[in-house]
């Protein structure tokens, strides 16, 4: 039997996953690994090839419940048990079919490839906004303050209807649950919080209703308060920091390869490819996907047994090299079709569609209007966030002529 290992999470390049990746890739393709939940811990199974990845997320044996899956990082604080509660009614990316199912037909028309297309103009306008804005603020700037994140949580809150007051507060709170460390105090405040925040908007939209998301779901009458509240969670929560943190990476990576930013400046026409290789390339989801095995499965050989956690590397599937020709170089006229960045099967990210024309209409906004932009400091300067769960950088200093 194999001793368990732990998953991998320091990073020696700030746009590769950590080293270690490529050696269970290669030698111990679904190696075990030790969960640091309780003192005595537990073990369950890490999966790095691009194949087996796919499989384990399209494969109805394996679950998403919340209750089933272990927590695959050391806690911040003492615990002594772990009893995860079931998914709430709304919570439905933490569920299985058939509630899974009902809740992501409800919501797919919000987030379908005509209905993104539809947002372009908003999209445009607001990444005009922050770059006027940045403008105006002088060289340098950080770019992760000034663009980067306000971008895309603008657009997600005029979508679901959160009203400007609230969105710095939401945005703030969401900073500190989506971190690995974090106090008990800090997680009560936080928490309770956007759940505040949230309770009321949900009450506002049932009285009122609205053509945003959460308006029109309020005044369908199909759904209750507590889902609704739930649905805002996963929605806002889920648009927040992702987007903002590819955003943020996919520039730091560009820069740092001036040859690529030239090329997609003379070939605009790249950029839907561009996007995908971006994403492919960096996959910021770095601690992956995991799921449950409800009965015992075989992986590429390894018996799982029924109960036990296997945890999905997205990055390292993203640079299989059984999946793509040197897959660490960026290379943003290659296809990158096949890629795992927004998972895979069922659960695969509802707002992908949307992450992506947001991505377009960033990158290429931002190449327009700043032809010169550059680095501010040394790259070996720009701090990144590997105690997050979405990772990025803290902060992106940039300057223009």
């Amino acid at each position: 039997m194999r001793d368990p290992a732990v998953i991998p999470t320091r990073r020696t390049c700030p746009f590769d996953p950590p080293g270690e990746y490529a050696r269970l890739r290669e030698q111990d393709p679904v190696s075990r690994v030790e969960f640091q939940v309780t003192p005595n811990g537990m073990t369950g199974w890490l999966v790095t090839r691009h194949d087996d990845v796919r499989a384990v997320l399209a494969d109805p044996r394996f679950s998403r419940r919340n209750e089933l899956l272990a927590h695959v990082l050391a806690p911040t604080f003492p615990i002594d048990s772990y009893d995860p509660p079931a998914a709430e009614p709304g919570a439905f990316n933490k569920m299985d079919a058939p509630e899974h199912t009902r809740y992501r037909k409800m919501l797919a028309g919000y987030f379908s490839v005509r209905r993104t297309r539809e947002l372009e103009p908003l999209i445009e306008k607001v990444a005009a906004d922050c770059l006027d804005a940045m403008a105006a603020t002088g060289s340098p700037a950080d770019l992760l303050a000034e663009y980067a994140e306000p971008l895309p949580s603008r657009v997600m809150c005029e979508m679901i209807g959160v009203p400007e007051a609230d969105r710095r507060s939401i945005l703030h709170h969401f900073s500190v649950i989506f971190r690995l460390t974090y106090t008990v105090a800090e997680l009560i405040d936080s928490v309770g919080v956007v759940t505040e925040l949230f309770t009321s908007l949900v009450r506002r939209k049932l009285a009122e209703g609205g053509e945003d998301i959460l308006g029109v779901l309020a005044s369908s009458g199909e759904m209750s308060e507590q889902e609704l509240v739930n649905i805002a969670w996963v929605l806002i929560g889920g648009a927040f920091d992702t987007t903002t943190n590819m955003l943020a990476l996919g520039t730091f990576a560009l820069l740092e390869n001036p040859d690529q930013a030239a090329l997609l400046r003379k070939q605009p026409e790249l950029m839907d490819n561009a996007i995908e290789e971006l994403l492919r390339y960096l996959t910021i989801s770095h601690l992956g996907a995991s799921r449950c095995a409800i009965e015992d499965v075989t992986v590429n050989g390894t018996a799982i047994e029924a109960g036990q956690t296997v945890v999905v590397s997205l990055p390292a599937a993203n640079r299989d090299p059984a999946k793509y020709d040197a897959p660490d170089r960026l290379d943003l006229a290659r296809s990158a079709r096949g890629h795992v960045a927004f998972g895979y099967g069922p659960h695969q990210c509802i707002g992908q569609h949307h992450a992506r024309i947001v991505l377009k209409v960033g990158f290429r906004a931002l190449l327009d209007r700043f032809p010169d932009l550059r680095l501010a400091v040394p790259a070996g300067a720009i701090e990144t966030s590997e105690d997050v769960q979405h990772y990025g950088v803290r902060a992106l200093p940039v300057a223009w002529n």
